[in-house]
């Protein structure tokens, strides 16, 4: 083999010898088992306020306490007939010098409409998941709050429920996680291997220490469109209402599929290997970021 040969062969090879399967600390058995939980009829869809969305919840509450973590459950009017459920990692109380760093993922989904069941798997059973997986590897930070919010298809409720119980309390930062597990609509075509991070300009040279062996590709606006980088982080998702206030945030998304809202979001649709890799990549920043 040539000299030439045998560099391109390394370069093809190495990001599986820099990160071994058995090196990675996110499991993919878990990853899988939560998003399928999640996106099964017993959860049927998980519309805010409904029983399946309360099923949700409740194995939200489970999965927190068996990692350890005392849950709160922060319950809020999504209207007049329907009652939504934040599930909280713990209820803050009073007022802190300790900046909080706010790690979020929506649960709730459309339900089952006409009959028909939108199970909901990578929108957003799979910011679900991955906030599960983060549970354990970030248990001792104080400084966290692990929120998964309800009613982000009806409104943004939970998000303004949180913001509201929040009151007061200083924030140095929101991770917000919004469809995260499909591969299915790359930013270029021959890399799947992909993370979208909206509003992470700023923390650039945190991201690329981060991705050693990992090598995702990184892109920080969202397919390169300016108008739907802005209403994807500014106007759209849960971190918005922080947003608004100036508070510093990051979306870490794959983004929208041919599936998304649909009934074939499955479990099946999802990437799990590459979502493992981008589950890992977060929980780096995540842990980067406290260490600054």
């Amino acid at each position: 083999m040539g000299f030439a040969a045998k560099i391109i062969l390394t370069f093809l090879l190495l990001p599986a010898a820099l990160l071994r399967p058995e090196d990675a600390k996110v499991s993919i058995q878990a990853l899988r088992a939560d998003v399928e939980f999640l996106s099964d009829s017993l959860c049927a869809g998980r519309a805010a306020g409904s029983a399946g969305g309360v099923e949700a919840a409740a194995y939200i509450a489970r999965r927190m306490a068996s990692e350890g973590y005392s849950v709160g459950v922060q319950s809020f009017a999504i209207d007049s007939t329907r009652v939504g459920h934040n599930i909280i990692s713990y209820v803050p109380q009073g007022a802190s010098l300790t900046p909080l760093t706010i790690v979020m993922a929506s649960y709730d989904g459309l339900g089952t409409l006409g009959g028909k069941l939108y199970p909901g798997a990578d929108s957003n059973a799979s910011g679900v998941a991955a906030l599960l997986a983060l549970a354990s590897p970030l248990k001792d930070r104080s400084d966290l709050l692990f929120v998964f919010t309800d009613a982000r298809n009806a409104g943004g409720g939970g998000a303004k429920a949180l913001k509201t119980l929040l009151k007061g309390r200083k924030i140095a930062l929101v991770v917000n996680i919004d469809i995260i597990g499909a591969t299915l609509a790359p930013v270029d075509e021959y890399w799947k291997d992909y993370l979208i991070a909206l509003g992470a300009d700023r923390y650039k040279s945190t991201f690329e220490r981060c991705n050693r062996g990992l090598q995702l590709h990184l892109y920080y606006n969202y397919y390169r469109s300016r108008a739907f980088t802005d209403l994807f982080y500014r106007r759209s998702g849960d971190q918005a209402v922080f947003v608004a206030d100036g508070v510093p945030a990051v979306l870490f998304t794959s983004g929208i599929t041919s599936n998304t809202n649909k009934p074939s979001d499955t479990a099946e649709t999802l990437n799990y290997d590459i979502f493992a890799r981008r589950v890992e990549f977060i929980s780096r920043f995540i842990t980067q970021y406290g260490r600054r």
